[in-house]
């Protein structure tokens, strides 16, 4: 589990303006049954990159950062088994929403979002690569951005002009400000399974027990 350190910081890399973002963790059931599954529910700036079907009976969103080594692990080693298990089977829709712990990982989200334009299944192929590339990200932060762009069609000025956008930057991190304030997250990965909030790892079969209750009611 990562926890966010408050920064306020340049991104000297690609020429971002001072900027700051807000860091620290929420639960719930059903929106009827609990005001933070309400607040959950709906996104409140960018929308919402989502796997599975909009009716499934169990909602998963997890709240991550592209720098965190948990978050990564969870991308490589559970969530491909939640999506045939479960994701693919119509039982959960997967929510990701961003929560960078620093400014490499919000210009990291920042070209997640850009290189998907709207497209739900280009944004979770972008954030695995920008996972698996973790160590260059941190270490080589604008070549790995470039490089990830590429793949997408992307420009080395496109992606320039992405990680600068402030109006993406401001959308990314009110929605950081109302996750930390109203949901209580303040670490990586934080995930919310129909409301309830769950903070850190959490393997496969965690995962499954808490599904198979929520699939008996």
């Amino acid at each position: 589990m990562s926890t966010r350190r408050n920064f306020l910081a340049t991104f000297p890399l690609l020429a971002l303006t001072a900027v700051a973002l807000f860091l620290p963790v929420g639960s719930g059931a059903h929106a009827q049954q609990n005001p933070t599954a309400a607040l959950v529910e709906k996104p409140v700036s960018l929308p919402d990159m989502a796997l599975g079907q909009s009716r499934a009976p169990i909602t998963i969103v997890e709240y991550s950062s592209l720098t965190c080594p948990h978050c990564a692990d969870f991308e490589e080693n559970v969530l491909p088994m939640l999506q045939s298990k479960y994701i693919d089977t119509g039982k959960v829709r997967f929510v990701s929403r961003e929560f960078p712990l620093d400014i490499k990982a919000a210009a990291a989200s920042m070209l997640a979002r850009c290189a998907a334009n709207g497209d739900a299944p280009k944004f979770f192929e972008a954030t695995t690569m920008l996972f698996k590339q973790q160590g260059p990200l941190m270490d080589r932060t604008t070549d790995t951005l470039k490089a990830v762009g590429g793949r997408f069609g992307m420009t080395a000025e496109a992606v320039e002009a992405c990680v600068k956008d402030q109006a993406l930057l401001d959308k990314l991190t009110a929605d950081q400000q109302f996750a930390f304030d109203e949901l209580k997250v303040d670490a990586t990965p934080t995930f919310f399974i129909n409301g309830e909030r769950l903070r850190g790892s959490m393997s496969f079969e965690e995962f499954e027990a808490r599904l198979t209750s929520h699939l008996k009611h």
